[in-house]
């Protein structure tokens, strides 16, 4: 699920060169506003009326429906199910690029370091990978650090399954790739050539060592055994105090004793989780 946020740049260009027979009202954005709560436990304030309305208007479009409330009965209708998860995937979006928020990149070095050469597997769980920068990051990491001497890998998940589509392929443009050390660049990525120039893909032996799943961290987790450390940045910032506190725990529970939780540098545990200490601004070790 990720580090969700608004692009304003996106949805006003639908409304302006997509315009709509009727407009979003304040009734009808009510029902997206608790459908979008119950589904991933995302609050919108009344100032994403506009973000709703510029996402959902291409699905009024392909469905020939002339209101917003048309829309809201045909995804309860029973009978279009997977239109279900595509207003989901429509209003759930992460911005994400490689190695955001270094220091918590310099973090997982140093502990992935001191694990080199132990036998047990050394996981890390990406909990809001959304295209997947941040999984292939923590990856990338991993293998310098761990090499072949220690057994590793990462899990990503997210909400959208639009957005682990594109994870999977793994293929980005240069331009968000900015970040990623000149040396990592040359061992973990090839650089496209003629039709695919300006692009990245990740290279395939790195790919293997990361999987993906959709998940809703706002539900009981499957079973994804223990992590080492746990990304869940950016995300917090969209739930209400008792969605953070449920979602928190859940995520907490897979992080062994003594492993470590990262959040974005805006959130914070405060009041909301206490099987955590705060080691640095927004590192928490998980209590032993």
């Amino acid at each position: 699920m990720g580090a969700w946020c608004v692009e304003w740049i996106l949805s006003f260009t639908v409304a302006v060169f997509h315009p709509m027979t009727t407009a979003l009202s304040d009734q009808e954005f009510a029902l997206f506003q608790r459908f979008i709560f119950d589904a991933a436990g995302i609050t919108l304030p009344d100032s994403k009326k506009a973000l709703v309305s510029g996402r959902l208007a291409k699905r009024l479009r392909y469905h020939g429906l002339e209101s917003y409330g048309e829309y809201f009965r045909l995804l309860h209708d029973g009978v279009h199910a997977a239109e279900l998860q595509m207003a989901i995937d429509a209003l759930t979006t992460n911005e994400t690029y490689f190695f955001r928020e270094a220091k918590h990149f310099e973090f997982l070095r140093r502990q992935a370091s001191a694990a080199r050469g132990r036998s047990a597997m050394f996981r890390v769980w990406s909990a809001a990978s959304s295209s997947g920068e941040e999984a292939y990051s923590i990856a990338m990491v991993l293998a310098d650090c761990l090499g072949q001497d220690t057994p590793w890998e990462v899990v990503g998940s997210d909400i959208s399954t639009k957005v682990l589509r594109g994870a999977a392929r793994a293929h980005y443009s240069l331009e968000r790739a900015r970040d990623v050390p000149t040396d990592y660049l040359r061992r973990f990525c090839l650089r496209g050539t003629q039709e695919y120039q300006g692009s990245l893909l990740i290279e395939r032996s790195l790919r293997q060592k990361v999987h993906f799943r959709q998940l809703n961290l706002n539900a009981p987790l499957p079973q994804l055994g223990l992590f080492d450390i746990v990304f869940l940045r950016n995300v917090m910032i969209y739930f209400n105090d008792n969605t953070k506190r449920e979602v928190v725990a859940r995520v907490i529970a897979a992080i062994r004793p003594g492993g470590h939780f990262f959040i974005g540098h805006s959130e914070s545990l405060n009041d909301i989780n206490h099987d955590v200490q705060p080691l640095a601004p927004s590192i928490y070790r998980k209590n032993p």
